[in-house]
Parts: structure tokens; C-alpha cells; sequence
């Protein structure tokens, strides 16, 4: 069983014993906190609203994180089946103190987590989420008295988030209808499934053909948007039955494409292609977290904006993109957080985009993908010796490369002429992930074997 208490929330899988797990008490402990934390920051306003994905043990802990809430006293908007970026929006569009998004993301069915938003549906800031996980440790919350019990109301935000993404200027509903495009998609059997053809329709796609888009939370494959596990898309698209396909995680704040002869777009490129599209049109900078692609970079110079990296983290994203003003960014996970609608990573936004640059270009999405930047990642890691003292490995790292230029916010990144790599601990497991990116896979995993090999050296000096 694990439990992993973050400052962005709680996750861990269902059953097994209080504090080994995801338990009952765990989700009512840090529910509590976390209403308690909210009366501190936004003592005027006692609503919160609740989302979650379709995983099996969706309904239980919604029964509970809604119980413990109204017996803070807050009252509960529940929004159901519904996606993290959905979520997110209901939270703003309720102007409530802050949301709990009850998802474990790409992490398999046995998995649940509690992400928790602040008032304006992000995600909470480092010195919000301590506070929580520090309230939690020792019990520090009041529950309400009788005459101070909260309530709960129902409602369906799918619609209005569909209704945020059409009223973008730069998404072009006629456009896309013109295009009389065949779409494939694979919604791993979440909620996804009920999202992401509703949208289509709405954009006026005439032709969907649905993988896994029944949200019964038995994931059909593994739910991370990777290439290895999207084969029974990537078949279908190689069949020439669709013109584009889009993956969604079981939260739907991640976007993967499949191009119309069954190749993957690659999820780096998800936020490159949209991002490339946006400062064609509204010129600005860009944000992504230091382990995503290169290509941002220079998509962004091309358009005569400056590109930034934050640490690699949502909330770290976008606090350097509120910082630089950014007018799009997001992770190479296929995260595109695009600020005209809102700070967060969202799958649908990504669609509405995606698919009106594609009316634009007039082009398939194999020929858009051969006008981006050409690079490959490898993503490795190494385990760690018990008692590795990986801060002093990462400073002798510093020390040894301190002529090319190096970026330290998460880790060590550096940066050649030719391409990176970046190392970072492991916030969950004894490992140090070992990103690099050259313009071929070749020299790719050449700059990642270099830094492994003299880790290795380090650690068994």
C-alpha cells in the first residue's frame, strides 16, 4: 500500500490500513485540514466544489470528502463526473473559497488522490499545501456544530467549460466544421469519455469514432497518454479510419496526438504545435518546465517572444508564466495551460486549438508535425545507494560542467550547444531522473549515458 502526502494533495491507494493508504480516515484528516486551511484564507466564503474522475473508488471517496466538508460547514457544490480542468473553471464560475479534484491522474486504478485549488482554481502554492499537510499531522481542525452544518447542491459544468473553449477568438468552430474531419479518440474509460465527444460535436465534428470513452474507471490500458500503451489507436490510424486521434489522460488535462497514418505526434509537441499556432497570431512569451522539449524555445524566438523554464511542476508553470506574462505554456507531457481561459493544464482547450490551427495550415498532421523543431528526449533514471547523498552529487555535477550554461531550480539542468540534461531527485521514489534532448535519439541517450556514468562514478567512489 502507499500513501504520498504532497503539497499539492494527498494520494495513495485504496484500502489497507490508516497511514499505509489511501483509507477513509486519511480522506476525512486531510478534507478537514484543508477546510480548515480554506477559513483561513477566504473566511468570508463557505463554498467548495467537488469533481472527480470515474475511477472505481470515485464514489466512496466523494461521499466522504462531501461529508467531511459539510461538516466543516462549507457548503458543497458537486460537480460529478467531471475533468480536473472542468473542475477548475466550476471553482472560478461558483466564485468559491477552492476545490478538491478527486483524481489520481495517469496513475492506475488502484490509485485515488484529493488535488486541492484555491479560490481562483489553481492549484495550492507551496506555502498553502505545507500548511494543509501541517494541519493534517496534528488534527488541528473544528468540525461544525449542528446549526452551522454546510449543504450540498448538484451541477453539470461540462457545458459551460465547452462554452469557455468556443468563445475563444483564436478557436474557429466554422472552420473546423469545414474540414469534415474523421476524429479518433481514446478516453481510457473515464471521463474523458463523456468530455471529449461533447466537445467534438460542439466544434462541428461530424465523425468520432470512440475508444474507451464508457467512464466505468476500468482502464482498458494502462491511463498514462504514452506511446507503448496507445496501440489499439495508433492500428486504427494506420488504417486510414480517422484524420487525426487525441489520447486523453483519466483527468483529461493531458492531450497526446496521433497522426493520421498511426504515428504518435509526441506529447512534447502537443504544447509546441498549439503554442506555435497562438504567437502566430498573439506574439508573447512562453513558459514550460525544464524538462520539456527545446522546441518551445525555439518556436517562441521565432515568433519574437522569450522563453522561460520553471521547475517542473503545474503550479511551478504557472507562477513563472504569471511572473513573465506568458501568453501560452504548460509541460511535454502534453499539458497546455493557455491563460485566455484559465491557469491550468486542459485537454479541451488543446483540442480547440489544435484542431483551428489545422483548418488554418490546411495540411495532414503528419506534414504540421515536419515543420516543428526536430528534437528527441531520453528519459532515464538512476536508483539510488541507500544513504546517497544526492545534493552533493548534483554540486559536484555543477562544478564539473559550470563552463556550459546551467539552470538550477529543480535540480541541475545543462544546457550544450547541441542539446540538455536534466537531473532532479525524485520527490516519491530513491531514484534521480535523468532527462536529455539532442536532435537525434543517438545523441540523445550519448548525453544522458555521459552524466549517468559519472553519477555512478560518484556514488561508488
Amino acid at each position: 500500500m502507499s500513501l504520498v502526502k504532497s503539497i499539492s494533495g494527498i494520494r495513495g491507494t485504496i484500502g489497507g490500513k490508516a497511514g499505509e493508504g489511501l483509507s477513509p480516515l486519511d480522506i476525512v484528516r486531510f478534507t478537514a485540514a484543508y477546510a480548515t486551511q480554506r477559513k483561513r484564507m477566504v473566511p468570508d466564503n463557505n463554498k467548495i466544489v467537488v469533481g472527480r474522475d470515474a475511477r472505481l473508488s470515485g464514489e466512496m471517496v466523494d461521499l466522504l470528502v462531501c461529508g467531511t466538508l459539510i461538516g466543516m460547514g462549507y457548503d458543497v457544490v458537486n460537480i460529478g463526473l467531471a475533468s480536473t480542468p472542468t473542475t477548475e473553471l466550476a471553482v472560478t464560475g461558483e466564485q468559491a473559497a477552492g476545490g478538491i479534484i478527486l483524481t489520481a491522474s495517469h496513475n492506475p486504478k488502484e490509485w485515488n488522490a484529493l488535488k486541492l485549488l484555491n479560490e481562483h482554481g489553481e492549484f495550492l502554492n507551496d506555502q498553502e499545501g505545507k500548511e494543509v499537510l501541517a494541519l493534517a499531522a496534528e488534527d488541528a481542525f473544528t468540525f461544525a456544530g449542528v446549526e452551522e452544518l454546510g449543504h450540498m447542491s448538484r451541477k453539470d459544468y461540462l457545458d459551460y467549460h465547452i462554452q469557455q473553449v468556443l468563445a475563444l477568438p483564436l478557436v474557429h468552430k466554422d472552420a473546423i466544421a469545414k474540414m469534415n474531419l474523421r476524429v479518433a479518440i481514446d478516453c481510457v474509460n473515464s471521463v474523458g469519455g463523456i468530455a471529449i465527444p461533447a466537445l467534438l460535436r460542439a466544434l462541428g465534428v461530424k465523425e468520432v469514432i470512440e475508444l474507451n470513452c464508457e467512464p466505468t474507471g476500468r482502464f482498458a490500458h494502462n491511463p498514462e497518454p504514452l506511446p507503448k500503451h496507445l496501440t489499439e489507436i495508433s492500428e486504427l490510424m494506420r488504417q486510414g479510419k480517422a484524420d487525426v486521434g487525441f489520447v486523453v489522460d483519466p483527468d483529461v488535462d493531458r492531450l497526446a496526438i496521433v497522426c493520421e497514418n498511426g504515428e504518435m505526434f509526441v506529447e512534447e509537441y502537443t504544447l509546441v504545435s498549439v503554442a506555435d499556432y497562438v504567437l502566430s497570431h498573439t506574439p508573447g512569451n512562453t513558459v514550460s518546465n525544464l524538462s520539456s522539449t527545446r522546441a518551445l524555445r525555439d518556436v517562441t524566438r521565432a515568433h519574437g517572444g522569450e522563453y522561460s523554464a520553471s521547475a517542473v511542476g503545474e503550479v511551478n508553470v504557472v507562477a513563472e508564466m504569471k511572473a513573465t506574462h506568458a501568453v501560452i505554456g504548460g509541460e511535454g507531457n502534453g499539458g497546455v495551460i493557455y491563460p485566455a481561459c484559465h491557469y491550468g493544464r486542459d485537454a479541451l482547450v488543446g483540442i480547440g486549438l489544435f484542431l483551428s490551427a489545422l483548418a488554418e495550415k490546411g495540411c495532414t498532421v503528419s506534414q504540421w508535425k515536419q515543420q516543428l523543431p526536430p528534437y528527441e528526449i531520453s528519459k532515464n533514471r538512476i536508483e539510488l545507494q541507500e544513504g546517497t547523498d544526492v545534493d552533493a552529487i548534483l554540486e559536484t555535477i555543477k562544478t564539473v560542467y559550470k563552463d556550459e550554461q546551467l539552470n538550477t531550480k529543480d535540480g541541475v539542468k545543462i544546457d550544450f550547444e547541441r542539446g540538455w540534461v536534466h537531473l532532479r531527485k525524485s520527490n516519491t521514489e530513491p531514484i534521480l531522473r535523468v532527462y536529455s534532448e539532442a536532435a537525434t535519439m543517438l545523441e540523445a541517450d550519448k548525453l544522458a549515458g555521459m552524466i549517468i556514468d559519472r553519477v555512478n562514478a560518484l556514488m561508488f567512489d
